[in-house]
C-alpha cells in the first residue's frame, strides 16, 4: 500500500441536488491510501492513516484531488486548435474537414495521438469521451496509443455518409462494418470503452443512422457519443434534412438515445427536447469555450439540470482553444455569471470531476477519491506560478483556494498524475 500526505480534496455528490457545503470532504493535512491493485483503500486526515504502507509525502503546498474528466473532444482537431473565424457550419468546412482527411495517413496519427495523451494528461484530464475520424487505422491508433498510456478512455470511429468532402464519406454499410470491428476489439479491454458516434445529424443519412442503432441495439452497454443544438445554423439545416422531427427527436427514432448517450452542447435545445433527453437518461457535455469561441450561444445549465439531465464539462477541442479544464471551469462559471447564475467552486470542481463521471456513466469507477475506486487523481501544486503561489497563501478558506486554482490554474499546476494507481504523468 502506499500512502500520499498531502492536502484532500473530493467531491463526494452533487452539489446542485443540495447543500454544496456536504458535497465534498476536505482535510488541510491529509492522505489517500492506494493499494497494490490500484483502488483507494481510504482517505482522511493524516493521523488516522492505516498503518504499514509506504508514506509519500508531497508536502503541504500539494492539493490531491480527483482527476479532470473530459466528456467531449476531437482528437483530430488537436493541431487546429484556434483556427480563426467563422461559425459551426463555415468552420467544419474551412478547417475541421481538411485537417481531418490528413488521418488517412496513419504516421500522422500516430504523431498527433502522441500529442493528444501528452496534453491531456499534463493538464490533468485522466478520461476523455473522444471523437476520431471516420478512418478505423487512425481509431485504432488512438485506442493503441491510450492503452501504451494506461489512459481511461471512450473513443469512437466516425460515422459520417453525407454533407461532407467526399473524401471523408464513407458508405453506410462500410461505417458499420468498420465500426463494429473496432467495438468487437477495443470495448472493454483495461480501461478503454468505445462509442458508436455518428458525428452529427446533418451528417448522417436515416440509412447510417439506422445502422448506428442496430449497433447499440446489438451491444447495449457501449455509448453513444454525437452532437446537438449547437448553432442555431446548424438546428434550421436539421428541420431541412428531418422535416418529420425535431433534433433530439431524430437520435431517438433511430435508438440512439439513453442513459449511455453523451451529446455535445445543447445550446438551443427546446424544453420538449431537454424533457426528451431527461426521460431517456441522455447527458450533455457542456463545452463552454468551444460556444464562446464559435459564437454558438450561451447555455442554459439551469434548465438542463432543472429538468434531471446529467451534464460534464467537455474540451471540445479544437473549437475549443485549450484542453485544460481550468479553463473549462472558468468558462462554464462565466457562461453562467452573464445569465444572472453564480456557480461556487464546489459546482465547477463537480462538474470537471465527478459530475464528468456520472455524465459517462463511470461514477462507480472514478470521479471522486473514495474508498474502493480507481486511484485516478491529480497532485496539484499550489505554488505553480508566483501568481498562483501568491493567490494561494492568501485564501481566506477552501472555497477561495478552489477558485484561485479554477481562474489562474493550467498545465504548470499538475505536478503528477495517477491512472488506477499508476503514476502516467509527472513534471519533474
Amino acid at each position: 500500500m502506499k500512502i500520499y500526505r498531502a492536502r484532500v480534496f473530493t467531491p463526494i455528490s452533487d452539489p446542485f441536488a443540495g447543500n454544496a457545503a456536504g458535497s465534498y470532504r476536505s482535510h488541510d493535512d491529509g492522505f489517500v491510501a492506494v493499494g497494490d491493485d490500484g483502488r483507494i483503500a481510504a482517505t482522511g486526515a493524516w493521523g488516522d492513516q492505516p498503518a504499514g504502507g509506504e508514506i509519500i509525502d508531497l508536502g503541504h503546498d500539494v492539493l490531491l484531488s480527483p482527476g479532470f474528466i473530459d466528456t467531449h473532444l476531437h482528437a483530430p482537431q488537436l493541431e487546429m486548435i484556434g483556427s480563426y473565424g467563422g461559425h459551426l457550419l463555415e468552420w467544419l468546412n474551412r478547417y475541421t474537414f481538411p485537417t481531418e482527411a490528413k488521418f488517412s495517413d496513419a504516421e500522422h496519427a500516430a504523431r498527433v495521438a502522441r500529442a493528444l495523451y501528452d496534453e491531456l494528461l499534463r493538464n490533468g484530464t485522466l478520461c476523455a469521451l473522444i471523437f476520431s475520424t471516420i478512418h478505423p487505422r487512425a481509431t485504432e491508433i488512438f485506442f493503441e496509443e491510450a492503452e501504451r498510456r494506461g489512459f481511461r478512455g471512450i473513443i469512437g470511429k466516425t460515422m459520417m455518409d453525407r454533407n461532407a468532402p467526399e473524401f471523408l464519406l464513407e458508405t453506410p454499410r462500410d461505417s458499420y462494418d468498420q465500426s463494429r470491428a473496432l467495438l468487437k476489439a477495443w470495448h472493454g479491454r483495461g480501461l478503454l470503452r468505445y462509442a458508436v458516434t455518428p458525428r452529427f445529424a446533418p451528417t448522417s443519412t436515416p440509412e447510417l443512422l439506422e445502422l448506428a442503432g442496430d449497433l447499440k441495439r446489438e451491444f447495449p452497454d457501449v455509448w453513444v457519443h454525437s452532437h446537438i443544438s449547437e448553432n442555431p445554423h446548424e438546428v434550421a439545416w436539421v428541420h431541412e434534412l428531418f422535416p418529420e422531427a425535431e433534433y433530439a427527436d431524430v437520435y431517438d427514432q433511430y435508438g440512439l438515445l439513453g442513459p449511455k448517450t453523451v451529446l455535445a452542447h445543447g445550446v438551443h435545445l427546446t424544453a420538449e427536447e431537454i424533457d426528451l433527453l431527461s426521460r431517456r437518461g441522455a447527458r450533455i457535455a457542456h463545452c463552454p469555450n468551444s460556444n464562446l469561441f464559435l459564437g454558438s450561444g450561451l447555455f442554459r445549465l439551469q434548465a438542463m439540470l432543472g429538468a434531471g439531465v446529467i451534464v460534464g464539462l467537455g474540451s471540445d477541442i479544437g473549437a475549443g482553444t485549450t484542453p485544460s479544464m481550468f479553463n473549462a471551469m472558468s468558462d462554464a462559471y462565466k457562461v453562467q455569471q452573464v445569465q444572472g447564475i453564480a456557480l461556487s467552486p464546489f459546482h465547477l470542481w463537480y462538474l470537471a470531476t465527478l459530475g464528468g463521471a456520472r455524465a459517462l456513466s463511470l461514477e462507480s469507477e472514478t470521479g471522486s477519491l473514495e474508498k474502493g475506486k480507481s486511484a485516478d487523481m491529480i497532485a496539484l501544486d499550489l505554488r505553480a506560478t508566483p501568481l498562483v503561489a501568491m493567490r494561494s497563501a492568501r485564501a481566506s478558506s477552501l472555497e477561495d483556494l478552489l477558485a484561485g486554482l479554477i481562474f489562474m490554474g493550467d498545465d504548470r499546476a499538475v505536478k503528477q498524475a495517477w491512472i488506477a494507481g499508476r503514476s502516467v504523468w509527472s513534471a519533474h
